[in-house]
C-alpha cells in the first residue's frame, strides 16, 4: 500500500471515492451525495483544492487504485493557526481492515506535526461510529464534546463525537 499526498491529476479519481463514501455513509459527511453530484465543474474544484495553501489531502493506494483518502485543513485565521481540522476521511469497504485507515491518518497527523504552527487537530466523527472513534482513539484523540442530533437525514437524526489531539505538550 502507497500514502502519499494527492495532486490534482488524482482529482478525478478523488471525486469518484468521494461520490461512493457520501452515497454509501451519508451519515459521515456534512455534505450530501445529492447536493454533491449536482456542483459544477467538482473534479476542476477538487483540484484546486489540492494546491491551495493549508490543504492536505492524502491517498492510500493498493496496486495504483485509490482506495482511501483524508484531508488535513490548518485554520487560516491568526487566533486559530494552532489548530487543524481531518476532513473527509474514507476507506472503501472492500479494502477496511488492511491499515489504510491508520496509514492515512498517520500520514496527516505527521504531515501537522511538521507545521510548525499545529499545535492540535480536531475532528468530529459519527457517534455510532465505533470502529472510527477507537482508530482515532488509538492514534491518541480525546473526545472533548458531544453534539446531540448533529445531522438529520430523512427524519433520522445523528450524534457526533468531537475529539482532539494535542501535538505539543501543554505549558
Amino acid at each position: 500500500m502507497e500514502i502519499r499526498l494527492l495532486t490534482s491529476k488524482d482529482a478525478k479519481t478523488y471525486w469518484t471515492l468521494r461520490l461512493e463514501a457520501l452515497k454509501n455513509h451519508s451519515e459521515a459527511f456534512l455534505s450530501s451525495y445529492e447536493e454533491s453530484v449536482q456542483r459544477e465543474n467538482p473534479v476542476e474544484q477538487t483540484a484546486r483544492n489540492f494546491t491551495a495553501k493549508g490543504n492536505y489531502t492524502f491517498g492510500a493506494f493498493a496496486k495504483g487504485e485509490l482506495i482511501g483518502m483524508v484531508t488535513l485543513l490548518q485554520e487560516e485565521r491568526i487566533k486559530v493557526r494552532h489548530k487543524a481540522n481531518i476532513f473527509a476521511m474514507y476507506v472503501t469497504p472492500s479494502k477496511r481492515g488492511i491499515g489504510a485507515g491508520k496509514a492515512l491518518l498517520t500520514a496527516a497527523i505527521n504531515k501537522a506535526r511538521d507545521l510548525s504552527e499545529v499545535e492540535q487537530i480536531n475532528l468530529n466523527v459519527t457517534a455510532s461510529n465505533h470502529s472510527a472513534k477507537q482508530l482515532y482513539a488509538n492514534l491518541g484523540f480525546k473526545q472533548f464534546g458531544l453534539e446531540k442530533k448533529a445531522l438529520k437525514i430523512n427524519e433520522k437524526y445523528y450524534d457526533d463525537a468531537y475529539m482532539v489531539l494535542h501535538l505539543k505538550k501543554e505549558k
